[in-house]
């Protein structure tokens, strides 16, 4: 339970750094640019927590489950 409630946390501290982020350099251009800036901020910090919690690491998050199957197969073939 815990551990949920840190994750959570951290994706919210990082959406809203995102979001200030995003905000601030829209907010150079237009007010409706800062409210989109915004928001993208927010899903892109949201996102890079997600990633940084998985527990495979970094690399491991951005694989697809098929490279992993043939990592496995190649593991097998190369020890047996």
């Amino acid at each position: 339970m815990g551990s949920r409630i840190r994750r959570a946390l951290s994706r919210a501290a990082f959406a809203a750094v995102g979001a200030a982020a995003g905000a601030a350099v829209g907010g150079l251009i237009s007010r409706q640019a800062a409210s989109s800036g915004g928001a993208l901020g927010a899903l892109a910090g949201a996102t890079i927590a997600d990633v940084r919690s998985d527990p495979g690491g970094f690399l491991d998050a951005l694989r697809s489950d098929e490279d992993e199957a043939l990592d496995d197969a190649d593991g097998a073939a190369t020890a047996g």
